[in-house]
Order: structure tokens, then sequence, then C-alpha cells
């Protein structure tokens, strides 16, 4: 029976692992812990598994540049765990396995000769479906893309693999992205149909990036990249456990994704890195990060070294429900349990809420989004010669009407003053907690006459909206004692040093990421 996970236990990688400690080198063993509060001391999130399969790609990546794991182990232990449990999750839907083995082997042997191509050296990844990768069939769900081949890759992509991750396949989306916490289309489409929750195959992964979140959590890969235009790597983060970030609007650029920069959407759309420990992001989000010369909106603002936050320095506010929607008791003790841990770091921390605001934020967006019909995404589709839709994005092509210029521009006026209003209430604060979604993950096959809550984004379409950064970690369980539940730490705009420190101390208090039963 072919072995589904590679683990140091074999002589000299053993004695390594339990002799030496390791200690985290990219973020959560960094200068951080110097400047902790003393009433809560920065305790590390202790990653200290010896399976290939669930360490943090960060760790990995240093056991590979020392030697103590080749790449060539790593993707073949990653290459079987996906044999092994793909076909319940459906979360990978194209592989390039071959291409990875040879792309090891290159990497083994560079390293034997010195030659380190970067931070993330032979580490073995995933990347949404919706992105471009040279040479693989990328088809962003769609019927009109199900032979599409790029031929280079979306520059995120590039500068992970320019880093030295190697592309072990593609994960799972709905057709055109369309689709996530509303439990619309949240994983499934025409071409592969539904992904599965690692910790119960009858809930949902939730989505966009539904695959991504689900592979990470059940270690079929080191990491994945989503992308997030009202909670699709959020959602993903928070259903499957993980780790992931939607950095500050145009921060990364978007060259390579179905849907790109520009256009009316264009400060809507990020893309980040999703993981399964907080390290991970603060090691891969600088990578992806800067102008590429192509994405004419992304802005070349430095990167804020998260080790350097001061935790106790920091105001932190937070609310359980914004009252919008339905949020069920699990998910705001979550919230709440974060808020205590925090309060024992910080300078204070207080719970308010701008409900006004967020009203506001969220009936904008909702004009915006159907203002033009859905012309946007018909001339997608009509780009890439899709005429047979997925039944969500059919339903949504027929019944959206546009409104007029007039209302387009009132809602435009009411997003940017919105936005405007939300700094303003920021500003006695640096950190905000609060709900993903108003509940854990959902089952796939909804109850007959159920409708999806068209609010269930409220909590995460707000960010995009003011184009905060926010990362995702786990802080709570359901009451069952199965599904995750993450929280939201969001800060102003450019502070994503802010919410990666934050959460990596949450994930220390919460323990984070936990193994699925798979």
């Amino acid at each position: 029976m072919q072995r589904s996970t590679l683990s140091l236990a074999a002589s000299g990688r053993r004695d390594f692992l339990r002799n030496a400690g390791w200690l985290a080198t990219a973020f959560a063993a960094s200068s951080l812990a110097a400047t902790r509060s003393q009433a809560a001391p920065y305790v590390s999130s202790g990653d200290k598994t010896d399976d290939v399969l669930f360490m943090s790609a960060t760790r990995l990546a240093q056991l590979i540049r020392e030697k103590k794991i080749s790449s060539t182990e790593a993707v073949q232990a990653f290459i079987a765990r996906q044999d092994a449990i793909n076909d319940r999750l459906n979360a990978v839907v194209m592989n390039c396995h071959e291409r990875a083995l040879a792309e090891a082997k290159a990497a083994d042997e560079a390293l034997a000769r010195g030659d380190i191509k970067g931070a993330l050296h032979g580490v073995p990844m995933t990347i949404k479906d919706s992105l471009d990768t040279e040479g693989v069939i990328s088809t962003g769900a769609t019927y009109g893309r199900q032979q599409y081949i790029p031929k280079k890759d979306a520059t995120v992509v590039a500068r992970v693999r320019k880093a030295g991750a190697i592309l072990l396949g593609k994960t799972n989306t709905p057709e055109f992205t369309l689709g996530g916490l509303a439990g619309l289309n949240a994983a499934s489409n025409l071409l592969y149909g539904s992904s599965h929750n690692p910790y119960d195959l009858t809930r949902t992964t939730s989505g966009s990036s539904g695959g991504a979140g689900a592979s990470v959590a059940a270690g079929m890969s080191a990491f994945d990249i989503g992308s997030d235009w009202g909670g699709s790597i959020r959602g993903p983060a928070h259903i499957n456990g993980i780790v992931g970030i939607k950095p500050t609007s145009v921060r990364v650029p978007r060259t390579g994704h179905i849907v790109d920069f520009g256009g009316v959407f264009d400060l809507w759309q990020q893309l980040g890195p999703m993981a399964r420990r907080v390290e991970d992001i603060a090691l891969i989000t600088p990578l992806i990060a800067g102008p590429d010369f192509h994405d004419a909106a992304c802005a070349p603002v430095p990167w804020s070294d998260p080790a350097a936050v001061d935790l106790k320095k920091l105001r932190a506010v937070f609310f359980p429900t914004n009252g919008m929607t339905e949020t069920d008791d699990d998910t705001q003790n979550a919230v709440r349990q974060a808020a205590s841990w925090l309060g024992e770091a910080v300078a204070s921390v207080n719970e308010d809420l701008p409900k006004d605001i967020f009203v506001d934020l969220f009936e904008a967006r909702r004009k915006l989004t159907n203002g033009d019909g859905w012309a946007f995404y018909k001339r997608m589709a009509a780009k890439w010669g899709t005429q047979n839709y997925s039944p969500a994005v059919a339903e949504r092509m027929k019944t959206m009407t546009p409104i007029s210029s007039a209302e387009y521009i009132e809602a435009w006026e009411m997003a940017d003053l919105s936005k405007s209003r939300m700094l303003e209430w920021f500003k006695s604060y640096d950190v905000l907690l609060c709900p993903v979604a108003g509940k854990p993950a959902e089952v796939i096959d909804r109850p007959p006459g159920t409708a999806p809550n068209p609010m269930a984004w409220s909590y995460t379409g707000a960010f995009n909206s003011t184009g905060w950064p926010v990362t995702v970690v786990r802080c709570g369980t359901s009451a069952d004692g199965k599904l995750p539940i993450g929280v939201q730490v969001a800060a102003a705009p450019w502070r994503e040093d802010i919410t990666i420190a934050v959460a990596a101390y949450l994930e220390s208090r919460s323990g984070g990421w936990r193994k699925p039963p798979l």
C-alpha cells in the first residue's frame, strides 16, 4: 500500500527534530517575541510535527535548505496524499505531478551545488484554477476554457515559482469565481463538480477559493494562492480552519487571474496566500506583492515587517455580530474568546460596532455588483466562448438588470463616503476582530425550498469595499467539536503587519489549524 505521508522518522531526520528543537525562522521566533506584552508573552504556535504534509511551508523550506528532507521526498509525499484522499474531497482538479517530480529533482540537484532559488526552494504548492499556470490547463471553471493552456504564469504564480515553489496542481473554484459565503455555487461547477469539507464531507468548503482551502487544510499542498473579491480567501480560510490573507487593495498584482485588474471592480479584487500557519502568510505575501508593470493599479508601497509590531501598544476593537445577518452562538463566542486573549497582550480592547457604516457599505456594494446587469461577466463569457453556464451563474445572467448611470454614480458616492466614515471611526483603534461569517460550514445540499443568504458576505465584503487588509485565523470550533471557526483580523490600509502579528498571537493561544479526520 502506498504511503500517503512522509515523516522524518528515518534515522537522522528523526534525531534532528527530537534533539535540535526547530525554531521558526520566518516569523514566529522573530523579534516579535522581544516586543511581546509582559502580561501575555508571545508564544510560538509550536509547529513541531515531523509530518512533512502538515508542517508549515516555512519550516518545510528550511528543512529542504538544510538537506534534512529532499524536495523530491516532499513532492512524492504530497502526491501520495492527493492520491489517497482527493477522490473524497475533489479539491485538486488538475495535476502536473510528472512535471513537479522533475522540478523537485532539479531543485535537489541545484541545492547540492549550493544554488538556492529562494525562500520557497523545493516547496510543493497548489494554485487556484482561476489563476493562469504556464503549461497547465487553467479553466476558471468555465466551459470556454476547459482546454485553455496558458503560455505564461500569472504574476503571483511566477513570483512564488521564482522563489522556488513547485506546482502540484490546480484547485477547484466556482465558475468565474462567482460563489462563496452566500452559498451560491461555493466551489462547484459543471466541469469538476463540488468540493467537500475535510472536517465533514457533507459540508461546503466555502468559496470561491474553496478547493484551495480544502487542499491546504487536508495536507495536499503546503500552500495555495487564492483570490478575494468579496470574501473568497477569508471564507474558505474560516470554513477549512486555515490561515488566509486579503491584502490591502492594489498591494498584489492581479495579472493572469480570470478576473484581473481594471474596470468597475478594480479595487475589490485581491490575491493572497492560504496556508496552515500564520508564519507562511508572513513569508509569502511580500514575495508576491508589488508592481509588475502590467496591473496598472498595483502600488509600490513598502512592506512592513510583522516582527516589528509591538502588541502591547495596540488598541483593539471587536464586535461579535454586525446586526445584519444571523450569527450563531459558536461564532460569537469565538470572537469574544479571541478578544479576551488579545486583551492580555495589547493596550486596550473595546467592543464597538459601526453598524450604520456597514449597512451603507453593503448597500452600495450590492448596487454596484449588480448595476451593469452582469454585462461584465457576459463579456467575459463571450471572450472565452462559454455558452453553457453553471446553474447559479445562468440564473444571474437571466435575472440581473442594469441600473441607470445616475444610480450607479450615486452608489459609488455612497461607497466612497462610507470608506471615509470607516477610517474616521477607526482612528481610535489599530486592529479590529470580527466574524468571517455568521456560522461554520453549511451543508452542500441545501434542504428543498431554502435560499442562500445574500447577507452572509456582509462581514467580508465590507473590507473589499474599504480596501483594508484582513488576515483570518482559526480561533474556535463548533459546539459539536467538528467544524473550524475563523476570526477576521483587520487593520487600516497597508498595515498587513498588524493583522499578521495579531493573527500569530491568536494562533499561539488557540492552536490554529488542526488536522482533519482524513
